[in-house]
């Protein structure tokens, strides 16, 4: 079992940044690929950013690519999501996901959810 907290959201201008930090309870974090979704108003809940177990290897939605950076840190059971050049698109409740096998961007391949984070872009 693998319980996931979010932190790190809140309230940005347009053009700047934030570092998303996800906190993971459970001895087989490490084991995992770990990824980060996004779910606006009346969105769906979509893909935005993936890791592999070892951090070697990285899954990015091409809406972030070039602006979003994944890691993580398995000696604290952590992973981040740091966020520049925010756009108001990206305005969403954040979610930390785990228990993929492979840093996919398939939902269904994550077991344990977050409760997410929110982030506001303003314009």
């Amino acid at each position: 079992q693998v319980q996931l907290v979010e932190s790190g959201g809140g309230l940005v201008q347009a053009g700047g940044s934030l570092r998303l930090s996800c906190a993971a309870s459970g001895r087989t974090f490490s084991s995992y690929a770990m990824g980060w979704f996004r779910q606006a108003p009346g969105k769906e809940r979509e893909f935005v950013a993936a890791i592999s177990w070892s951090g070697s290897s990285t899954n990015y939605a091409d809406s972030v690519k070039g602006r979003f950076t994944i890691s993580r840190d398995n000696a604290k059971n952590t992973v981040y999501l740091q966020m520049n050049s925010l756009k108001p698109e990206d305005a969403a409740v954040y979610y930390c996901a785990a228990g993929a096998l492979i840093p996919t961007m398939r939902f269904a391949s994550y077991d344990y959810w977050g409760q997410g984070t929110q982030v506001t872009v303003s314009s």
